[in-house]
């Protein structure tokens, strides 16, 4: 039986965490097609409405080693800005992987803008060895806020 691993992250932008937990976080499936295209081909929800027990897919391009993911949001507070989700279907799981959770948590930080706290739980299956996986979905989560964050930059009206 694999022990589960983790790794956390802190990323910190100049926008206010509201804005960049609903852009980057509840948004991002309709977001992310328009501003990670390279990546991200197209996001739809699969069921629910946004909340709790809500699933989403969001569908690759070639410059990702899976084709989609499936998540499912376990917990949401909006006011405080953190959820957690756990992936379904897609993303290695079967695969590589046999469970993982993201716990996301955008805190405000002096001056106006906030940081971003990703802590990232998984499962391996057995037999299977990370290598650079983790290097590499810590850069892609990193991708995820800072495209989310220059869409917010470039417009102030957006998601306030």
């Amino acid at each position: 039986m694999a022990s589960a691993s983790s790794w956390t992250l802190e990323i910190p932008s100049p926008v206010a965490a509201p804005r960049l937990f609903r852009a980057a976080v509840m948004d991002w499936h309709t977001l992310a097609p328009k501003v990670a295209s390279d990546v991200v081909a197209s996001a739809h929800p699969v069921e629910g409405e946004g909340g709790v027990g809500s699933v989403r897919q969001f569908n690759f391009t070639s410059a990702m080693p899976f084709g989609f993911l499936k998540e499912k949001l376990e917990f949401l507070d909006v006011d405080k800005c953190e959820c957690k989700s756990a992936l379904v279907e897609g993303g290695g799981i079967g695969v590589a992987i046999e469970t993982a959770t993201s716990h996301i948590k955008v805190e405000p930080a002096a001056g106006g803008g906030s940081v971003v706290k990703v802590d990232s739980t998984y499962k391996l299956l057995p037999g299977v060895e990370v290598k650079d996986e983790i290097a590499k979905a810590k850069e892609s989560v990193t991708a995820i806020f800072k495209a989310a964050e220059a869409y917010l930059v470039a417009n102030p009206d957006a998601y306030n």
